[in-house]
């Protein structure tokens, strides 16, 4: 059973997606509304139990460049208290443009200013859970990363 766990950081809100249990599809879970590092790695720590979370997935948004930028840098700065928490490996995935994506597929549903914000953190987390599993399974058996 793979379980896996995506995050969409931000700076007042993170995303939460989590795989179904043979690691085919994300599945979106409710936003965690950041109430301080403490509570918020025990909330994930929660999470992962609740889940049986194998691996953790932290989406990174790197600019244009492939660089870090701040919200890069917080990002990986996050991975390592994650890992260090939670006991799980716990990986950066580069997520750049899926809010703006996740805003765009909001509009084009025609979902409200207001509910958007609280779906796009969601959905972001989703498209960066989707996009991990799906460069992984194309991946041969024997090159795919350990669960």
């Amino acid at each position: 059973m793979i379980r896996i766990l995506a995050l969409d950081p931000g700076e007042k809100r993170i995303g939460l997606a989590v795989s179904d249990e043979m690691g085919w599809t994300a599945q979106g879970l409710p936003t965690l509304n950041c109430q301080g590092i403490r509570r918020d790695l025990d909330h994930l720590a929660a999470v992962v139990k609740e889940y049986q979370v194998t691996r953790i997935v932290v989406g990174v948004p790197y600019n244009q460049h492939g660089e870090l930028g701040a919200a890069g840098e917080r990002a990986m700065a996050l991975i390592g208290r994650i890992a260090a928490h939670c006991g799980i490996p716990v990986e950066p995935w580069d997520e750049r443009l899926t809010t703006k994506m996740a805003e765009r597929v909001l509009i084009e549903g025609g979902v409200s200013r207001a509910k958007r914000k609280l779906s796009r953190d969601r959905l972001a987390a989703v498209l960066i859970l989707q996009s991990y599993l799906d460069a992984h399974s194309r991946q041969p058996a024997g090159e795919r990363s350990p669960s």
